[in-house]
This record gives structure tokens, C-alpha cells and sequence, in this order.
């Protein structure tokens, strides 16, 4: 029971990761689509510049829920995902320097340079946070000691000797891409005035057909690949709920998307939840499933950490979280309606 309350938790931190630096990584990707002049450049930057960083607090607090809560997914992932994830590092990195270098010099070179950088890292890292998924759902050749190695890539093909990237995780990385672009011109349209909302209205208006469609797409190949996702289902109709709730918030960004763009943006946050705890739910009990043998899957029981200290972390984990949580509310809402340059 406490390892299932564990498992949720991790999907919770994971999927408020995604709905609060999502529209910081859309709004990176936007940075180079939407804003046309220095000046609307900097209103994007100041739409997430109160927040960008504190966002990003929620991945290390989800890491390290992760690594306490099951210590053997956390090794295995690491040595098995280990060039990508020094891959999503530098960017990162690249990212936050990007923001913070961008103003330093006054040259038609360096804003420009520094702006490149930041577009093309919030674009890999949507691309790459998705394929992490895609790798997830597809399963992994874990041996018998829960262990295993991926190269980048190899044939492009989901079968037992797929890499990182094959044209699964790569429909994966695209269906997150389009998603948290859309997630950043709602989020951007609701924070800005003037041509630059109505380009970014009217950008999500166009990318909300791209979003619907590899919604459908991703739905149906991970069915047809990983057939645990059918059973799990099956077995719990209630499970049906996660869906919807994607469904919903797709069908009210379309609804929204042209005339209340903070509605449309929590609409944007609803469709992101559903389709990453539909994701969560599918696999459950499996936290990396194997795509050699089912057997051969790490599931919460056999990766968790021991039972009392789950207990005993849990006690710890819910006041700090508590707190965390209040001061990102108190940040959100000391935020001007408006950027103002």
C-alpha cells in the first residue's frame, strides 16, 4: 500500500514538473516564433522570469522523490539513460545561462546568439523530456539484475534492440513538443498584450490540430506497443477517468484558445495531467517496464525502498512539500496580470 501512495506521489511530482516548466519551455520555443523585436523578446522573458527557476525546483524534488522512493529504478535509469541524461544537463544549463547572459552586452551579435541558445534548448529539451516518456511506456532491456544499457539510437524500431530513439519516443518527443509549445503560447497570450498575444493566439489556434492529432497517434501506438496498457484498463474501468480528463482539457483550449487565455492555459494544464497520470496509470505497477520479458520489469514492489522507511519518509516528505507548494503559490500570486516593459 505505502509503495502505490509512493507511486503517485512520484506521478504528481512529475506531471506538476511538466504543467509549471512546460509553458517556461513553450515560451522558450515561442521566444524565436512569436516575438519579432528586442522589445518583445524581453516581455516573453518577463512573462517566466519571476518563476522559470522555482519551476525548475520541482524536477530536483522530483528526483529526489524518486530516489528515495525506489532507489533500484532511480540506479537502473541513470546507468541506462546516462549520455541522455547528461544531454538534458547541458541543456539545462544552457537554458538558464541563455536567460541570464542575454542582457549583459549590448551587440547585434550576442542577444541574438544567446537567444538561438535559448529557443533551441527549450525546443530539445520538449523533444527529449517526451522520448524519456516514450521510453518509459515502450519498456527497456532490463536483465536479471534490473540493470541495462541503451545506445542513442540503432535501427529506429521499437523491438527488443531499440535505443533512445526510435520512431516511437521520437512521435513521443513531437507529441510533447507540439503540447508544450501550445502550453507556452497560452501561457504567453495570457501574460502579454498587443500583436504579440495575437500571434500567440493565433499560433495555439494552428497547433492545436497538431497537438489533437499526435494524441491520437501516440494513443494508439502505445497500445499496439506496450499491450500491459490494454490490460491495465481492462482490469480498472475507473482508470478511464485519466483520459477524459485529457479530452477535456483538449476540447476547452479549443473552446478558450481565441478569447480567455487563462482559461484556456488551465485547460492546457488539464490536458498535460491527463495524459501523463493516463501514462502513470497504464503501466502501474511497473515503474520501467521490460520490453524483452514482463517478468523482468521493475515494479514498485521490487524497486521500492524498504516498507518503514516509506513511513518514515512520507512523514518528512508531506511538510516539505507543504511548504514548497505554499511558496509557489505565494509567487503566482504576486504576479502582475500583465508584463509591463
Amino acid at each position: 500500500m505505502i509503495a502505490t501512495v509512493w507511486f503517485c506521489l512520484v506521478a504528481i511530482m512529475i506531471a506538476g514538473y511538466v504543467v509549471l516548466d512546460g509553458f517556461d519551455l513553450g515560451a522558450g520555443i515561442l521566444h524565436l516564433l512569436v516575438a519579432r523585436t528586442d522589445r518583445e523578446r524581453r516581455q516573453v522573458l518577463r512573462s517566466i522570469g519571476p518563476v522559470w527557476d522555482g519551476n525548475e525546483v520541482w524536477l530536483l524534488a522530483g528526483g529526489g522523490t524518486l530516489y528515495f522512493a525506489f532507489p533500484a529504478l532511480y540506479s537502473a535509469a541513470f546507468s541506462g539513460f546516462y549520455l541522455a541524461l547528461m544531454i538534458v544537463l547541458w541543456l539545462l544549463i544552457l537554458r538558464g545561462i541563455s536567460i541570464e547572459f542575454r542582457s549583459h552586452i549590448e551587440s547585434p551579435i550576442w542577444r541574438p546568439f544567446w537567444d538561438m541558445i535559448f529557443g533551441g534548448s527549450s525546443a530539445l529539451l520538449a523533444l527529449l523530456f517526451g522520448a524519456a516518456l516514450g521510453n518509459v511506456v515502450r519498456g527497456v532491456p532490463l536483465d536479471s539484475d534490473g540493470f541495462f544499457f541503451l545506445p542513442l539510437w540503432t535501427d529506429f524500431q521499437p523491438g527488443k534492440n531499440a535505443g533512445i530513439v526510435d520512431w516511437y519516443t521520437l512521435a513521443i518527443g513531437a507529441a510533447s513538443f507540439v503540447a508544450l509549445t501550445l502550453h507556452g503560447c497560452y501561457w504567453v497570450a495570457s501574460r502579454t498584450e498587443g500583436d504579440l498575444q495575437q500571434r500567440a493566439r493565433s499560433l495555439g489556434a494552428k497547433i492545436w490540430w497538431a497537438v489533437l492529432a499526435f494524441t491520437a497517434l501516440i494513443t494508439l501506438a502505445s497500445f499496439r506497443l506496450q499491450p500491459h496498457l490494454a490490460e491495465q484498463f481492462s482490469a480498472n474501468p475507473w482508470g478511464y477517468v485519466f483520459p477524459l480528463l485529457a479530452l477535456s482539457g483538449l476540447a476547452g483550449m479549443q473552446l478558450y484558445g481565441r478569447r480567455r487565455d487563462m482559461a484556456a492555459f488551465l485547460c492546457s494544464c488539464l490536458y498535460l495531467v491527463g495524459m501523463l497520470t493516463s501514462a502513470a496509470f497504464g503501466v502501474f505497477p511497473y515503474v520501467l517496464p521490460s520490453n524483452v520479458s514482463a517478468d523482468a520489469g521493475l515494479t514498485i514492489f521490487n524497486a521500492s525502498a524498504a516498507t518503514y522507511g516509506l513511513y518514515i519518509g512520507l512523514a518528512w516528505w508531506i511538510p516539505g512539500m507543504l511548504l514548497a507548494a505554499v511558496y509557489s503559490v505565494f509567487v503566482y500570486r504576486r504576479l502582475p496580470a500583465k508584463v509591463v516593459d
